[in-house]
């Protein structure tokens, strides 16, 4: 329900805003994080690199699926990068909380930016590149990006407070969609040029500078003194990350129901082979294919002044998911490029409440010196389960084709849901209100 409006400090009463503009105001994002300096630099650092990583992860599938002609190889390459993610993933988040977190964010900044520099120069070897080395450099590339992620959104909190969180969250994933669909659209265009060196070289630029960006940034110690960084310690603290997770049901839950949602029904392997196949005569077909996600899950971001307000977050987090889910069972069936378009879109917008949700709760509920591992952890499995569900695609799509992969996903997918929904009632009836009463007793 909406609040009576307050009178102003100078004692004379606010003008009462009209039913539309109420409703306009709730439903547009809202940009008040905006405000911080600090926060603006840390928005502008994420809004400069999307566009070049996006560029990057449709680069290396094509790339992959040109030299060797296998949907399955792609799906591999996703493992090749997994391993590292994972490491680096949980390690990074560590570190996040023994070390300055803006220092971090620099130095991964420059890590990324050379690798990707690297990866533009193999593009450039005869024979269109070499497999092997673009293993490893994808590696490299995952390694930073794991290390970079939990300290970029453990910061979140101390840049813009508690109240901030939901709609900093929005913001920073809104922006990312705008790169995830710009990315792919310039990266399918430069790739029919024949092009691949200019997309690696736009994402080492945007590292650059992003380098910039964030040494502008104020101090950002974790919530303990900061010390040199030492292996033992780091994986000590990871353990203690996992065992602070173990006392916290619900927020475990947050990473199982994405595991599933991405594990069985992320469709991204299959796109090479659907550009080449299906939609073979649609012009920059692997383009709007890689964007369709992030072209719904913008459109969802920028109406989503209504998800901060969300009480139950628990269930709509479920019932985000299935929506993915039985969007990607019509991809599956779909005959035609626009068709196939459409429905990533409303998976994409499914998977933005689902992410904007879950990353509030684990942000408000892990206390300043426990984020970064947590941040750790929530990027290992958002950014791992699709890995994994790379692979299980492509195996599966190469074996019994990309109808099947993607339907019998998606129907797993909405019956994992509504098993989670009745087997742990806690999550399905978390509230965020609630929560926050507990954590001011």
């Amino acid at each position: 329900m909406t609040q009576p409006v307050e009178p102003g400090e100078g004692g004379a009463p606010v003008e009462e805003p009209m039913p539309e503009q109420v409703r306009r105001r709730g439903w547009a994002i809202d940009t008040t994080p905006l405000r911080d300096p600090g926060y603006r630099r840390l928005f502008w650092g994420i809004a400069t690199t999307t566009i070049g990583q996006q560029m990057t992860l449709v680069a290396v599938p094509f790339q992959v699926y040109a030299l060797t002609g296998s949907s399955f190889m792609v799906g591999v390459t996703s493992m090749v990068a997994l391993v590292p993610l994972i490491v680096f993933g949980l390690l990074g988040g560590a570190i996040a909380d023994a070390m300055d977190r803006r220092r971090l964010l620099v130095i991964t900044s420059v890590g990324a930016a050379v690798t990707s520099a690297l990866l533009a120069a193999q593009a450039l070897l005869p024979g269109g590149g070499n497999l092997a080395l673009l293993w490893v450099l994808t590696a490299a590339v995952s390694a930073f990006t794991a290390v970079n992620s939990p300290a970029r959104y453990a910061v979140i909190p101390a840049l813009v407070g508690p109240a901030g969180v939901p709609a900093a969250n929005a913001l920073a994933m809104t922006v990312r969609q705008i790169g995830v669909i710009v990315g792919p659209l310039v990266a399918g265009l430069l790739i029919g040029l024949g092009s691949l060196f200019t997309a690696y070289a736009i994402d080492a630029a945007g590292f650059l500078v992003a380098v910039l960006l964030l040494r502008g940034l104020p101090p950002l110690p974790p919530g303990r003194a900061a010390g040199p960084v030492r292996l033992r310690a780091t994986v000590h603290g990871v353990w203690e990350g996992f065992a602070f997770l173990r006392t916290q049901p619900v927020l475990l839950m947050t990473f199982v129901v994405d595991v599933v949602a991405m594990l069985f029904a992320w469709p991204q392997a299959v796109f090479p082979e659907l550009s080449d196949t299906r939609f073979e005569g649609s012009p920059n077909a692997l383009g709007w294919l890689f964007a369709g996600i992030s072209i719904g899950a913008l459109v969802m971001g920028l109406t989503s002044g209504w998800v901060s307000r969300i009480d139950r977050q628990g269930a709509v987090v479920i019932v985000s998911i299935a929506v993915w889910a039985v969007a990607i069972i019509g991809f599956g069936y779909a005959p035609t490029l626009w068709l196939a378009v459409l429905c990533l879109a409303v998976a994409g917008a499914g998977d933005m409440v689902s992410a904007v949700l879950r990353s509030a709760m684990l942000q408000l509920a892990a206390p300043e010196e426990m984020r970064g591992r947590m941040q750790g952890v929530f990027i290992v499995v958002v950014t791992g389960g699709p890995r994994l569900g790379d692979l299980r695609a492509g195996g599966l799509a190469s074996a019994a084709g990309v109808t099947f992969a993607m339907v019998s996903g998606g129907v797993v997918v909405v019956l994992a849901m509504v098993a989670v929904a009745v087997l742990v009632p806690s999550f399905w009836f978390y509230r965020a209100s609630r929560s926050a009463a507990d954590g001011r007793h």
